[in-house]
């Protein structure tokens, strides 16, 4: 019982995320994993990992380039790692991965199983159709490279599997979710979506219900070397016909260039993000929280991870915007701000901790702070996108700013604005 949620088209990256970053990753996403399902429940978060802007914009709040490939990876293994302590708790279980660990996605899946009660043989045979409806069933020309299961313990599951086209240098992501149709083979997507690049095979569309069929007479009658035969004879084939309208998915595309871009934010959603936080900040934080640290900065970043928690899927169409909580690895828009990023984990451990013993202050404390953001968007309208960045890059030393090219300088290094791209 599956439907395809989503797509998203992203540059695609090299590299590794640095152990510095992978472990406040793992940290931050099972701390933001546990407040949702706090929060909204267990089969909230499963819908939000199986929406493409939403899951974007989960990676970017954690520091990931926020338009890259890389979200896809560093997020899921981030999740194995941080939700696997959980798992009793949260019945929650993260499986699969990249290349060979996505082959082991089956077996995990049975091991889990045998542990938890649900069926792990049937949920393994889905895996494997999920994976072959992306790969041959719809050939769109992007190569699977990584499938990652993440399964309840009612059996309820979201895949999201990445596929690579190296001529093109772009990456496609694919998000289901175990709810909708009844069939994998008879329409299980809502929609292929996607930038043209051509005709592709769509053999699940309820079209081809007659070309599935005679395939399968075809290899039943004929066997495969008289189909070899029957190939060889065929006139060329007749160019495809015009696509059909139909509804379409979610659909992310994200741009080539690196740096992020006042076009790549909406604007009065930031403004809104740090008013908030100089409204509330003082009321909220450093008089109700009581963490020791958290200052201005920590609530900015606050502001942006609270909407991750609480926001609806209209509000995650700029994922460049919540990369303004903790920046980038790539220092874009600037370096990621080591203090800010741990005060951050620890103001939300602390509340969802106490929350669970029915202390709900803090957790209060942080949804005001996204309602408050919300309604001073209709008023805020500074700082500029440039000039928020700009005082990030300046103030990033005294942050702890760290990315791939080590410690960000002091602020009188006279270099210091070109080697932060500011």
């Amino acid at each position: 019982m599956t439907s395809r949620s989503g797509s998203a088209d992203l540059p695609l990256h090299g590299g590794r995320v640095p152990r510095w970053l992978g472990e406040r990753m793992t940290r931050l996403g099972a701390v933001i994993s546990e407040a949702i399902v706090l929060e909204y429940g267990r089969d909230e978060l499963l819908r939000r990992l199986a929406h493409p802007f939403w899951f974007q914009s989960f990676g970017a709040v954690m520091g990931m380039d926020w338009h890259s490939s890389g979200i896809t990876t560093s997020v899921i293994g981030a999740l194995k790692r941080g939700l696997a302590p959980l798992s009793g708790e949260l019945g929650l279980h993260v499986c699969g991965g990249r290349g060979r660990h996505s082959r082991k996605t089956p077996d995990e899946l049975i091991a889990i199983g045998l542990r938890t009660g649900f069926d792990g043989g049937a949920l393994a045979r889905a895996s494997r159709l999920v994976a072959k409806v992306d790969s041959a069933a719809v050939q769109d020309g992007f190569a699977l490279y990584l499938h990652g299961f993440i399964v309840a313990d009612d059996g309820k599951w979201v895949v999201v599997q990445q596929g690579m086209k190296d001529e093109t240098g772009t990456a496609r992501r694919y998000h289901w979710l175990s709810e909708g149709l009844s069939s994998f083979v008879e329409s299980p997507h809502a929609a292929i979506d996607g930038e043209r690049q051509g005709s592709i095979v769509n053999l699940t569309d309820r079209r081809a219900a007659s070309s599935r069929d005679a395939q399968l007479d075809l290899l039943g009658t004929l066997g495969p070397d008289g189909i070899a035969r029957e190939l060889a004879a065929l006139v060329p084939a007749r160019p495809a016909p015009a696509p059909s309208d139909q509804p379409l998915l979610p659909h992310l595309i994200m741009p080539a260039h690196h740096d992020v871009r006042a076009k790549d934010v909406v604007s009065r959603r930031l403004h809104g993000a740090l008013a908030a936080a100089a409204d509330r900040g003082p009321e909220d934080f450093a008089e109700l929280l009581l963490v020791p640290g958290v200052g201005e900065r920590t609530v900015k970043a606050l502001a942006m991870v609270a909407e991750v928690v609480h926001g609806t899927p209209c509000r995650f169409t700029d994922p460049a915007r919540f990369s303004m909580a903790h920046g980038g690895k790539d220092r874009h828009p600037f370096p990621v701000p080591l203090r800010v990023y741990d005060r951050t984990i620890d103001v939300l451990k602390s509340a969802v901790t106490k929350a669970k013993l029915g202390r709900d202050e803090e957790m209060d404390a942080i949804r005001r702070l996204d309602a408050e953001a919300r309604r001073m968007e209709r008023f805020a309208t500074r700082p500029s996108l440039e000039a928020f960045m700009a005082e990030e890059n300046a103030r990033s030393h005294d942050y702890g700013g760290m990315s791939v090219f080590g410690p960000a300088e002091p602020p009188d290094a006279e270099s210091q604005p070109a080697a932060f791209g500011a």
